[in-house]
């Protein structure tokens, strides 16, 4: 008996363009006009922020994926308020000991919203010119005989 039901593409036309980025040590999947929560960012409310850090970049046509970064590729995000995880209880206990331990933690987060994911085909960055200094040949000295 098979099954046979057609499959709408409504969710892969919302997934036009979408980007997988490392951000605070974790890596994440970043559509435009959504939110995410990740580690707190030293950043205040209505700042905008950009990620350089693209693992992958799909877009309409194609794929690119980076060795390790994408190349000119960049999320820009906007902070929309700070706010704490729920609270995980941490419960230690040393058994024949009486010895017992319990501690909460809340670990604090940012939320940001992803205002756009864009990949520039401009012009590669050139590395700033650094200045050659030659060093001054100093002078032998002589060895007393005596």
């Amino acid at each position: 008996m098979t099954n046979s039901k057609k499959s709408t593409n409504d969710s892969s036309k919302n997934n036009e363009l979408y980007a997988i980025a490392e951000t605070s040590g974790q890596q994440f999947w970043f559509e435009v006009n959504r939110y995410y929560d990740i580690d707190r960012l030293n950043a205040k409310e209505k700042d905008k922020i950009v990620l350089e850090k693209v693992l992958l970049l799909k877009d309409k046509n194609s794929i690119t994926i980076g060795k390790p970064y994408v190349k000119d590729a960049k999320i820009e995000l906007e902070v929309v308020s700070h706010k704490r995880d729920k609270k995980i209880i941490v419960y230690k206990m040393r058994p024949k000991k009486k010895t017992r331990r319990k501690m909460g933690h809340r670990q604090e987060l940012t939320r940001v919203m992803v205002k756009s994911i864009s990949k520039g085909n401009g012009s590669p960055k050139t590395p700033s010119k650094k200045e050659t200094v030659k060093k001054e040949a100093k002078p032998k000295s002589e060895k007393s005989t005596n």
